[in-house]
């Protein structure tokens, strides 16, 4: 189990786009679990025009940052870092709301010449929120 500590380590994310608080599960070059706790703080919840729900865009952004950690071990160059490049077949299916607990979890499809594919699910308790495919790319920082 990763602390934000440690996923602070990894990703180059920092508030308000960091979304992810505890990685709670990784399988190396398999899968990853993250946790996000949404509360009244986020700057999502201080805009009208989202009701305070969390809006599918960054529920996507958050299963991107999780999927990070599927492909660490995979990485040889550690100064590259994989980055959300598209999504496809998005579906949200319930409204993240504050209090919400979002288990966020990433299944690795297929890992080739520096792309990643991942089929990415969210889950409030057992109910699925939202679900894509997504696509990562790495990329050298800084």
């Amino acid at each position: 189990m990763l602390d934000i500590n440690e996923i602070k380590k990894v990703l180059p994310h920092r508030f308000p786009f960091l979304l992810v608080d505890r990685i709670v599960e990784i399988e190396s070059g398999k899968r990853a679990v993250g946790i996000k706790n949404v509360t009244t703080n986020e700057f999502f919840s201080q805009q009208d025009y989202f009701n305070g729900d969390m809006p599918g865009a960054i529920q996507v952004e958050a299963m991107a940052q999780v999927a990070a950690f599927v492909v660490l071990d995979l990485i040889e160059d550690k100064s590259q870092i994989p980055l959300f490049a598209a999504i496809n077949k998005a579906r949200f299916r319930k409204p993240v709301v504050p209090g919400d607990q979002l288990r966020i979890e990433v299944i690795l499809k297929r890992f080739k010449a520096n792309i990643g594919k991942f089929k990415a699910t969210t889950y409030i308790g057992d109910e699925i929120a939202s679900e894509a495919e997504i696509t990562c790319v790495l990329s050298k920082l800084g």
